[in-house]
């Protein structure tokens, strides 16, 4: 267990591609004082190498390089992790509160760019902009025959804070909004005019599936080929949360079989998704986890992990109320 108080750290290595490459939030952590390194080499580092550069430093600011108990293990001196980004499945929770390393971390704090985004993908999806795109290139010319936003039913699978922002952007189209979580959010659903239900009743009555949630043992494959039979058919889907909450290979199936008329994905399960089957499936649009690219969320986020360096908590903290939130 490492001991002695995780606030101000004397030494940060940042890990973040994004954040490194960002000179605001550059200038503003190196103007804490601390002794800070970044990651400039221009790819994400693993292994021996995230070990090697985060080893001499007290704390690290990470984005989605996968912090595990293995690596934990190897970093004796690291007594802080702050998250740039909502997501914490990429670190070892358990590990980390048994080794004494504190987290820092601050939800919703993209929430905005992440729902514009699955705003404008559940459009794409509706009006069929991939078989557009992807017909036009062939030299094919016809008018798709899509369907509206506004009259369409849109099933929101997590109702955290990017679930309840997209809620109030679609209420804006006219859309019927439903939803689903594991929490108690009845009072934020009515004040959003959203119904709530369940997770098998909301693939089954939805023309317009957006996910939401973590990636946890509980949601993995969450969406797998029996659930995804049981969908309206002609129905859509989209996630900008968290890559394998989906079956890929099921769902490719679906879109070859015209069950389920195009699919947006902003994640996958293995990144970048070279192999995935979906890649040549019909119908389907990808773009390369950018839902939290705007240049407003970079800040916010980078800002909320700069703070979270002097706000750590134990990481114990975080791991109900990760394994049940929305995002």
């Amino acid at each position: 267990m490492r001991t002695g108080a995780a606030h101000n750290p004397s030494s940060v290595a940042v890990l973040s591609r994004s954040f490194s490459r960002n000179p605001i939030l550059r200038a503003e952590l190196l103007a804490r004082g601390s002794n800070v390194v970044f990651n400039d080499v221009g790819r994400s580092l693993a292994g021996r190498e995230l070990i090697a550069f985060v080893a001499p430093h007290e704390a690290a600011i990470v984005g989605l390089e996968p912090i595990d108990e293995a690596a934990l293990a190897a970093l004796p001196n690291l007594r802080i992790l702050s998250k740039y980004g909502v997501g914490l499945d990429n670190i070892d929770l358990d590990a980390a509160a048994r080794l004494g390393v504190k987290v820092g971390w601050q939800g919703g704090v993209n929430r905005r760019a992440v729902s514009e985004l699955a705003v404008s993908l559940i459009i794409a999806a509706l009006r069929g902009v991939a078989y557009c795109h992807e017909e036009i290139k062939r030299g094919v010319w016809r008018q798709y025959a899509g369907g509206q936003l506004s009259d369409a039913t849109v099933g929101l699978v997590g109702f955290g804070h990017v679930g309840q922002d997209l809620a109030r952007l679609l209420a804006a189209f006219g859309a019927r909004i439903v939803a689903c979580d594991v929490r108690d959010v009845s009072s934020e659903a009515a004040g959003l005019g959203v119904r709530l239900c369940g997770f098998d009743e909301l693939i089954e009555n939805c023309d317009a599936l957006s996910f939401h949630v973590p990636l946890t043992p509980a949601t993995k494959g969450m969406l797998d080929a029996g659930r995804i039979a049981r969908m309206r058919p002609g129905a859509v889907i989209v996630n900008t949360a968290r890559g394998g909450l989906i079956d890929e290979a099921a769902l490719a199936v679906a879109l070859r079989q015209g069950r389920i008329s195009a699919a947006c994905f902003d994640v996958f399960a293995v990144e970048p998704p070279g192999a995935s089957e979906l890649l040549s499936a019909p119908g389907f649009l990808a773009t390369s986890h950018i839902g939290g690219s705007a240049v407003e969320a970079q800040l916010a986020m980078g800002r909320a992990a700069i703070e979270g360096l002097s706000r750590a908590r134990d990481a114990q903290d975080f791991i109900p109320d990760w394994a049940k939130l929305g995002t």
